[in-house]
């Protein structure tokens, strides 16, 4: 009945044109593009993030969004993007809807030197967020493909930006972030990858977005533990729900990433990221799973981004629908 009654609240005020009441009662969807149907499978990292107002949020592009003309997309006002790594910038995606395995699923269609990301960018008109020394790097690539440098956005750890009623800080993570050279062309590219080196663009990193419902999401990116989950996550931006990425050996794995929601951030749910793995079957938790494992040491309640079925947050990270 609560549920039902803030529905109704929601479209009352929407009606009479009350925005700011409509996003203080509205609750933040969450939608999972994947690469096959229903299931979380080994390469997904991709979610869409929608204010009560409106404003839509893509997060990690990385392999599993087919291109900037995939139709799951919809409208997109914002793309972030935690670091450079291939998976999560995108140099290949699937030809079509479930192509390949939920372990193996197939990237035949090449993106790079281009990526993913920046042909959602371009496609949607939409804005680029990033930090470190990525915003100048994809300021000119933006222009010379044909869109408008102002395009990206630099926020950078201990500031903040805005896009709609959203608020976007940057906060560390701990990990690499080198550009493969198959982005890059000409000599550069040449001298990289003969030498098996990969460009340097500044420190990876993390976002935690504060939607107008009040409700603050730590997205991690990929990173180790570090104290910052506490000191900057917890304790500044008090966030109430999670996406972090438990995959293990190039991130947090799941014993790591239990006691990163248990003792650090301390949210009141957890969206599993980044497995590594073919997480389900037919919908379902896969047992033996690094993701089960995971699931089991936690001590609040952990989503599977199941690719396609969007799940709504309201402002204390409470699942109010599609869980």
């Amino acid at each position: 009945m609560k549920n039902v009654a803030s529905r109704l609240l929601l479209s009352t005020c929407c009606a009479v044109g009350m925005s700011q009441a409509c996003a203080a009662t509205g609750h933040v969807k969450v939608t999972p593009l994947g690469s096959h149907d229903g299931e979380f499978c080994a390469a997904d990292r991709a979610l869409i993030f929608e204010d009560p107002d409106g404003t839509r949020i893509l997060y990690d592009a990385g392999r599993t969004v087919r291109g900037g003309n995939d139709p799951r997309l919809g409208k997109i006002d914002a793309v972030l993007l935690s670091h450079l790594h291939s998976d999560h910038l995108g140099d290949v995606h699937q030809p079509a809807a479930n192509a390949g395995s939920c372990a193996a699923p197939d990237f035949s269609e090449k993106s790079a030197p281009l990526s993913v990301t920046e042909e959602v960018v371009l496609t949607q008109k939409a804005k680029l967020f990033v930090g470190g020394e990525m915003a100048s790097f994809f300021s000119k690539r933006i222009k010379e493909a044909g869109g408008s440098a102002d395009q990206v956005r630099l926020v950078r750890f201990g500031g903040e930006s805005k896009i709609g009623g959203v608020r976007i800080a940057s906060v560390p993570a701990a990990h690499s972030n080198g550009l493969d050279p198959q982005f890059l062309k000409d000599d550069l590219a040449k001298t990289l990858s003969s030498s098996a080196l990969t460009a340097y663009v500044g420190p990876a990193g993390g976002y935690v977005l504060t939607f107008s419902n009040g409700l603050a999401v730590y997205l991690s990116g990929d990173t180790g533990i570090i104290a910052d989950q506490d000191l900057v996550v917890r304790r500044f931006y008090n966030a109430k729900l999670a996406v972090l990425n438990i995959g293990g050996t190039y991130s947090t794995g799941p014993r790591e990433a239990a006691y990163v929601i248990n003792s650090l951030v301390k949210p009141n749910a957890v969206i599993a990221s980044h497995a590594n793995e073919a997480v389900t079957k037919d919908g379902k938790l896969q047992a033996g799973s690094k993701t089960m494992e995971f699931k089991n040491a936690v001590k609040v309640p952990t989503y599977l981004p199941l690719s396609g079925k969007s799940m709504e947050f309201d402002a204390q990270g409470k699942c109010v629908a599609g869980c």
